[in-house]
């Protein structure tokens, strides 16, 4: 009984994609998106050419500045899409608990995964300000509670 119970209280900790929290093969990202995340990481980006979803990542081919072609296999995680969609989990918590697993989970993905530093910031404060306002909102409650009893 006690190990039923232990296995319910742990959970895995995995990527948001292996997970099925964020899908990102469904989206369709504009090429100035991609243009502008590829700049800001330092390629020589002029246009691109052809692009291929994949589960974790997308391969991008690109003419660069001198007219050649290059590719590579990029992680959703520079695009501010994947931003948005992290915060988006993030408003979606309605307790402190559901906060807090997610909260483990996007740690997780901090650790594993390399965040540009910018999007990393972005999705560490909108954790914190939503923290705080289930806080108050639990702290409301409980003080609501204690006044009509």
């Amino acid at each position: 009984m006690t190990s039923k119970l232990f296995n319910q209280k742990r959970y895995k900790l995995q990527s948001l994609i292996s997970l099925g929290k964020i899908n990102p093969r469904v989206w369709r990202l504009r090429e100035e998106q991609i243009l502008q995340a590829l700049r800001a990481r330092g390629y020589d980006v002029q246009k691109i050419k052809k692009m291929k979803y994949l589960q974790h990542q997308v391969c991008i081919s690109y003419w660069d500045t001198k007219g050649g072609v290059c590719s590579g296999f990029f992680s959703y995680r520079i695009f501010e899409r994947w931003q948005s969609a992290v915060e988006k989990l993030v408003y979606a918590c309605n307790s402190l608990y559901e906060m807090h697993s997610l909260s483990k989970l996007i740690e997780y993905e901090f650790t594993h995964y390399p965040y540009p530093g910018e999007i990393q910031a972005a999705i560490s404060e909108t954790i914190e300000a939503c923290t705080c306002q289930l806080t108050e909102l639990a702290s409301y409650k409980r003080n609501s509670h204690l006044i009509a009893s």
